[in-house]
């Protein structure tokens, strides 16, 4: 029979794919790809300065796709449907594909044919841009080294996939290992009902009675903020921060042993440290570019991230149950009072607020956002894809004239058992444009929101509708692409440090009146989201943002030092490093034993090594792209109606549809006339 991963088809054969295909398909076009490419480079070599992008570009394309579409479908089960015979076939192949690409990466055939063919004129500038990328990501990848160096290099890209494969693994395990049973009611009076029916269901998952704590977020999350046992909460807290950090699932020498081989390869490339690497591909021209505006959040949010710590403090010199007094507030009294606090100030709860956001009204909300801005519909097209689970949904986009132009799958539920944490968008197809037409592209939605249960359906948490709104704005970059270049359509080729904007973006929306309360709808009683809560949600939008603000730009600081200034093995620890930027970040320390690193799979396990800036300073952008919808908010007015759908088509036909076609600055100031500015952030934050 055919291997479902070698069908020719678009979409994925998910429910055929067993991890036992995963090995004879990818070995079958390792074999042809290599075959393949080898007479690809005697091509190249025997045309000399006759190339053409069809010759070069498209054909190289050609060649390699077959293999990366079967790998990346084998990673994203990986993330998703995780277990122990996929692990082995994936361990097993990632050298040879790891090899496969290096190999492409560093031929000298195709890197001459690539510097020959833009020299050329005729070309226009995506595809100088284009082939400004390639040159550089061959010179990235050791294009001209030779001998030795060229021998460690290889060795070194191996063992830093293999580290990071093993990281994540290590990750995983680690959440999935750690379970606290609670049989005793009193603990867990005051939880929410969303969380206790989550609970009953973990304990009844592995034959218990009672509820279930585990480490994944819909879990951890309501857990810190509402259980009155300071004992349990701090047990899960240091479960936590503490994880993959001891034993066989220690990601602490793996960390050492990255920073080490990123570091030397930094070097072998000319480079004097991975920072700098890595800026190379960057929209930031500098690290001092970075650290100016680092330092100017710091300055503007630490004032207030002490205040917040003052506030909560007098919150519990006041009295809580389950609190000690302010001065003797601990980690695991943090999140527990600043809820307390929230309630205090704003008379809100998360959990009050829930009932109102079913998936289902969130889904259709969002969609009819998409379509305002956009001018462009989403619709359910349920069956008529494969998916890996029952859970998972699947969706096409059309444009107003009723053409095809993308689809995407959601995969929404946490399931700790076999998928990985967190909330990301990639890609399932890319855009392509042939002799035969278009290809659509197609994303992947995945999030860990809180899943239904016996009684309930998914009703959503504020921030999980924040966390939607965030990964569909990564998927309407990939989705509504007009480039047809296919290594320049969504998001291919845009800088990493503004890959985010669409992002979070998208996330304002979550405050603006007609759009929440138009996507809210109470499970049992259809009424939507009272105002009165409205204003309470927007009220709270600036809660702890100097805390938030520090908090993020620590992160940043702490994955800069670790890649400029950190030798493992001389004098300081990578936690060290943690605490020493945390003495000038942060108004709050981290425990001593904190190993919050080791679960840090951004830096060392995805692709934001000296890259974690990327948040925030996309955030400017975001924020001030969000700015120019804002004077025409108050909705149903002519005038205002018109500006906002006029805004929302510039938006999409310069950040959505461009892609990696220009520069981001380029892009950005198409949509907003003029460069980028910190006012927004600042503003949004309460922090001006």
């Amino acid at each position: 029979m055919t291997n479902p991963l070698l069908l020719s088809q678009d979409l994925p054969a998910f429910a055929s794919i067993e991890p036992a295909h995963v090995v004879p398909a990818v070995e079958e076009l390792l074999e042809k790809l290599n075959a393949g490419f080898a007479a690809f480079e005697e091509t190249l070599a025997a045309a000399g300065d006759d190339v053409t992008w069809t010759s070069v570009i498209d054909d190289a394309n050609e060649l390699t796709e077959p293999l990366a579409k079967v790998w990346g479908i084998a990673s994203h089960l990986k993330m998703v449907k995780d277990s122990e015979e996929l692990r082995e076939a994936y361990e097993k192949m990632q050298p040879d594909v790891v090899t496969a690409f290096m190999r492409i990466g560093q031929s000298r055939p195709l890197y001459d044919a690539l510097v020959k063919l833009r020299a050329k004129e005729g070309l226009d500038d995506a595809q100088k841009r284009i082939l400004d990328k390639h040159i550089l990501s061959a010179e990235l990848s050791g294009v001209s080294l030779d001998g030795d160096k060229k021998e460690r290099f290889n060795e070194m890209q191996q063992r830093l996939s293999l580290l990071a494969m093993t990281f994540s693994n290590h990750l995983l395990d680690a959440t999935k290992a750690f379970f606290l049973h609670i049989d005793d009611e009193k603990d867990v009076e005051g939880m929410p009902s969303t969380w206790l029916a989550m609970a009953e269901a973990a304990a009844k998952a592995k034959d218990k009675e009672g509820w279930g704590v585990t480490l994944d977020y819909p879990s951890y999350g309501p857990f810190m903020k509402h259980n009155k046992n300071r004992a349990l909460r701090e047990q899960v807290y240091k479960a936590m921060v503490t994880k993959a950090s001891s034993g066989d699932l220690d990601n602490s020498p793996l960390i050492d042993e990255i920073l080490a081989l990123r570091q030397e390869k930094a070097e072998l490339l000319g480079r004097k440290d991975y920072v700098e690497l890595s800026l190379a591909q960057k929209m930031a021209a500098s690290f001092d570019e970075i650290e100016e505006l680092s330092a100017s959040l710091v300055e503007k949010a630490k004032p207030a991230a002490q205040k917040d710590l003052d506030d909560l403090r007098q919150l519990a010199d006041e009295g809580l149950d389950g609190a000690p007094a302010g001065d003797d507030l601990k980690h695991w009294d943090l999140e527990f009072v600043s809820e307390r606090l929230r309630e205090k100030r704003f008379a809100i709860t998360d959990e009050e607020v829930r009932p109102y956001f079913p998936l289902e009204k969130v889904l259709d909300g969002l969609f009819a956002l998409t379509q305002k801005l956009f001018d462009v519909d989403v619709k359910a097209a349920d069956g008529e894809a494969e998916v890996w689970h029952d859970d998972v949904r699947f969706f096409k986009v059309f444009n107003a004239d009723g053409g095809h132009i993308a689809s995407f799958f959601l995969d929404p539920f946490a399931r700790p058992e076999n998928k990985r944490g967190g909330a990301w968008m990639d890609g399932c197809v890319d855009r392509k444009v042939g002799d035969d037409g278009v290809r659509v592209p197609v994303a992947y939605l995945v999030c860990n929101q809180t899943p239904p249960t016996e009684n309930l359906p998914s009703l959503m948490a504020f921030r999980e509708v924040e966390t939607l709104f965030h990964e569909f704005g990564h998927g309407l970059q990939h989705m509504l692409t007009t480039v047809d270049y296919t290594d320049a359509a969504g998001i291919s080729g845009v800088e990493w440090d503004a890959v985010e904007l669409p992002s979070q973006f998208m996330e304002n929306w979550c405050y603006h009146q007609p759009t929440l309360l138009g996507m809210s709808g109470h499970y049992e009683t259809g009424e939507p989201l009272p105002l009165e809560l409205f204003e309470k949600l927007k009220a709270a939008r600036t809660f702890r943002a100097g805390w938030m603000t520090v908090r993020q730009v620590h992160f940043a600081r702490t994955d800069l030092e670790l890649h400029k200034n950190y030798t493992p093995g001389q004098g300081e620890t990578v936690f060290d490093v943690d605490r020493r930027i945390a003495e000038d970040t942060l108004v709050w320390q981290p425990l001593d034993e904190d190993r919050f690193l080791c679960g840090f799979s951004h830096i060392f396990a995805g692709g934001y090594a000296a890259g974690y800036y990327s948040y925030k300073w996309a955030e400017v952008l975001s924020a001030d792209a969000f700015s120019a919808f804002e004077p025409f908010l108050d909705e149903g007015e002519t005038p205002s109606a018109d500006k906002l759908t006029e805004t929302g088509h510039r938006f999409r036909d310069t950040v959505l549809a461009k892609g990696g076609s220009e520069a981001p600055m380029d892009v950005f100031v198409a949509f907003r006339g003029r460069k980028p500015s910190t006012e927004a952030l600042l503003r949004h934050n309460g922090l001006m």
